[in-house]
């Protein structure tokens, strides 16, 4: 579990980032939940640092469609 401390600060880093910079929406958004898992898969594919990921987590949101969840 302490190898993955570089994915949750990256998810908590880039979900904090995107709602402060998208006031309407709320922390409870299925948007979450798409970056985990996008986010998972890319560390599972390749072992990144957490500032990679973050910038990974941030590209991935702001590509989803509004409709998306």
């Amino acid at each position: 579990m302490a190898e993955e401390v570089p994915l949750r600060k990256a998810v908590d880093t880039a979900w904090s980032v995107y709602r402060a910079t998208h006031r309407d929406v709320d922390a409870a958004d299925g948007r979450r939940c798409l970056l985990e898992r996008h986010l998972h898969r890319k560390w599972d594919s390749r072992e990144s640092d957490a500032e990679e990921l973050t910038c990974l987590g941030l590209a991935y949101l702001e590509r989803l469609p509004e409709d998306e969840c």
